[in-house]
């Protein structure tokens, strides 16, 4: 029995070791584990603590180039009514008060207004803050005077923006150092989101444990308890998605960012971070756009309402929506508001007047932002020419621009409400009526304004630039004006017979006058000013088709026109772009001025890199282009725009030409005073029939258009080669002052007829024989 037991105790020895083997080896296996897990949490620590100082030490946003209109310019004896002056300050976020006290505020009164003026750095000089009292006299502005009562003899207030290039994600921002924040954001913000900001060291404990309390009960992901760094790492370094793996990450980098930068270098990088809206596709990040996107306002103008408003949409922008859900975002503010008057920040009475005061914010299509997609799709085109996209959606770029927002909304408002009228009277065939305009300034070649279609907002297809439609009878002033380098005078008489002209495929072409009505011999203004076809055909043939394509390059068409017959009335299809060039070089006395949007492109910190100065390149003789001048104010004066002058006053002058394509699908006219010079486009974009030509369409918007404009009458400047003699019409031959059916037309010097008509020869008889008979 001794034997067997220990024979028993001797088998069990060895097996009760081996449960002590194990657990060293399962303990060294840990302790390897950890070590490892050490070591990779320590190299991993080390490149969030790289990726952490390169992206906040380095470019932290990509900020996207801003685009800015012209700064109006104030002087003495301007033309300027009150209610576009008002416009213009409404547009940069004005605020109208009893007492103009800080920038951006400004007086009304019946005929003054006192500004106090933001000032702006401008490329060319620093524009100071300053009170100006400005004095009206119907719609003129008769003097301007600063706070000591001393005359100004100049002024700007700053450029309205009106948009950004942006980058591919979209986001957009205007960034802002803390000192520029408003009184009460910072407080609001550590009050409302994270009020032991200065106190923990990137992270709060208490706030994680409360949140896991929280997911915990609710079993689900419901609270993060995350600290403004904690935010500012979500926003800035990582993605939004509510994640155990995004929580994990976020907590030792925000520890990371703690220990490495100061506290108020990480609360100026959350201000302009942070996420706080949506406009449409491009989304709002920090205050600074926040202010411009809700109040129009530049954010060091804020007051303790709107501040509030804005720290209590930080928990959710989209929920407190104080545009979709105002009752909601109210609720939001005031609460903000209790808070820091609990806390001491804000006096009781601070609190109560905030809280009667409404949300402010401005509504939303009234913002200059976003209501020039056609314009700003021109900038973008002419930017891209000298800058890569990279460095326009990234760099901060400024672009001033010669945008001018009183004329861009003159524009859109005439090409509306015209389409509005005419689907009134014209009903079903026009439902879908669409038009372009562009505006410049005969004397610059600078692009005033640019409406892409009905709806000046919709970023969609621009007409303006892209519609390429046949132009009728706008080609006729090249036309007449080639006729006139090749021989002909504003007498020369045309056939207005009809005309056939055999194709190279065997057919021919026969054109017509659009009355279906031939109308004999017609002096060569005549015809322009009636728009006839039958003596244009005549006369483009007579001098040739080259001749026609050459002046059309000349005048600034960069497309080759193909030289067919048809190209004689316009079958060439350009777009309202390419013909405003055409009569800008018109407008511009025979000088080519490349039309251009953009004057100045500077850097972030404005330092100038690109300057597009004034070029112009004289292509027609100042002689022919008075005579061509003169024609097309025939044209307004008793010609096919003769309706410009039932609102038109009489006693200014302008000068231009309607066009109507063949089958009449297109409705255009291009014309120009003294200072400006618009080409209006209407029609449909399946290219259906209208039931209206170029008078009965396009002539009425733009006529609506310099009724709102007033702009400085036409003065044809009168070359020394130029002048003029009496003519009559019937025979194109020299005649008196009192015989009938005569007028004054300008001639080249030479270029005169030498023959006399029957009533001036009688004369000249009569006068020869009293000459006699005194002398006899």
């Amino acid at each position: 029995m001794t034997k067997k037991r220990a024979s028993k105790s001797s088998s069990r020895g060895p097996k009760a070791k081996k449960p002590r083997s194990f657990l060293k080896k399962l303990l060294f296996l840990f302790f390897k584990l950890s070590l490892l897990g050490l070591v990779l949490g320590g190299i991993g620590l080390i490149y969030l603590d790289i990726q952490i100082k390169n992206k906040f030490e380095g470019k932290r946003w990509a900020l996207p180039a801003k685009v800015y209109a012209r700064p109006l310019e104030l002087y003495p004896g301007q033309v300027l009514s009150k209610t576009a002056l008002k416009q213009e300050l409404q547009g940069l976020g004005y605020r109208f008060v009893n007492q103009a006290s800080q920038p951006g505020m400004v007086e009304w009164a019946a005929n003054r207004a006192r500004i106090y003026t933001r000032g702006f750095s401008f490329p060319d000089s620093e524009e100071a803050a300053k009170k100006l009292l400005l004095s009206f006299r119907g719609d003129q502005l008769v003097s301007i005077n600063d706070s000591r009562g001393q005359q100004v003899s100049l002024s700007r207030l700053e450029p309205i923006l009106i948009g950004g290039i942006y980058p591919r994600d979209n986001e957009d921002r205007d960034l802002i150092r803390l000192d520029q924040a408003p009184e009460y954001l910072k407080e609001a913000l550590i009050q409302i989101e994270d009020r032991d900001y200065y106190q923990h060291f990137g992270i709060s404990l208490r706030g994680i444990a409360r949140a896991m309390w929280v997911n915990i009960q609710a079993r689900r992901f419901v609270q993060g308890g995350s600290t403004l760094t904690q935010q500012l790492i979500k926003n800035f370094y990582l993605t939004s998605d509510r994640t155990l793996a995004r929580k994990l990450m976020e907590i030792p980098m925000a520890v990371l960012l703690d220990l490495h930068y100061d506290k108020d270098e990480i609360l100026e990088a959350y201000l302009n971070e942070v996420y706080l809206g949506q406009s449409g596709s491009r989304a709002v990040h920090g205050f600074g756009l926040a202010s411009q996107y809700y109040f129009a306002q530049p954010i060091n103008e804020l007051k303790l309402h709107q501040v509030a408003l804005l720290a209590g949409m930080v928990k959710g922008p989209s929920y407190y929506d104080p545009r979709r859900h105002p009752k909601r975002a109210k609720q939001r503010r005031d609460l903000v508001l209790k808070v820091l008057q609990e806390q001491g920040v804000i006096s009781m009475k601070q609190r109560l007047d905030a809280e009667k005061r409404s949300l402010g914010v401005v509504k939303q299509r009234s913002l200059h932002k976003g209501a020039y997609p056609a314009y700003l799709d021109l900038v973008k085109r002419q930017l891209r020419e000298e800058y890569p996209e990279e460095v326009l959606s990234s760099e901060g770029l400024k672009v001033f621009t010669s945008l001018d927002p009183m004329v861009q909304a003159n524009s859109a408002a005439a090409l509306a409400n015209t389409i509005d009228s005419l689907q009134k009277r014209y009903g079903k065939p026009v439902k879908a009526l669409q038009g372009g305009i562009v505006v410049t300034d005969p004397q610059t070649g600078e692009v005033l304004a640019l409406v892409g279609g009905k709806n000046a907002r919709y970023q969609g297809f621009n007409r303006a630039l892209d519609a390429r439609r046949p132009i009728g009878s706008l080609v006729k002033p090249a036309v007449f004006l080639a006729g006139l380098e090749n021989g002909y005078t504003l007498a020369s008489l045309l056939d207005d017979q009809p005309i056939s002209v055999p194709l190279p495929n065997g057919s021919s072409w026969i054109p017509q006058n659009f009355d279906r009505t031939s109308h004999g011999k017609v002096p060569l203004f005549r015809s322009l000013a009636k728009s006839y076809n039958q003596s244009t055909a005549q006369l483009g043939m007579d001098i040739g088709l080259d001749n026609v394509v050459d002046m059309l390059e000349r005048l600034g068409i960069e497309r080759e026109p193909k030289p067919y017959p048809s190209l004689l009335l316009g079958a060439e299809s350009m777009s309202p772009f390419e013909i405003a060039q055409v009569y800008q070089t018109i407008a511009a006395n025979g000088f080519r001025t490349p039309m251009r949007a953009i004057r100045l492109v500077t850097d972030a910190e404005g330092q100038e890199l690109s300057r597009y100065p004034f070029e112009v390149k004289q292509v027609v003789s100042a002689e022919n282009m008075h005579l061509i001048q003169y024609a097309l104010q025939a044209v307004t004066r008793e010609g096919t725009a003769r309706s410009i002058y039932n609102r038109l006053p009489a006693a200014m002058n302008v000068a231009g030409k309607t066009g109507t394509s063949n089958g009449q699908r297109d409705s255009w006219f291009a014309g120009f005073a003294g200072d400006r010079m618009a080409v209006v486009w209407l029609g449909l974009d399946e290219n259906g029939k209208l039931p209206f030509t170029g008078s009965g369409g396009a002539l009425r918007v733009w006529t609506d258009l310099m009724v709102k404009e007033k702009p400085h009458s036409f003065m044809a400047v009168q070359p020394e080669g130029i002048e003029y003699h009496w003519v009559e019409e019937q025979t194109g031959l020299l005649a008196a002052e009192h015989c009938e059916g005569v007028r004054q037309l300008p001639f080249i010097k030479g270029t005169a007829p030498k023959q006399y008509a029957e009533c001036a020869a009688k004369q000249q008889d009569e006068s020869l024989d009293w000459f006699k008979r005194w002398f006899r």
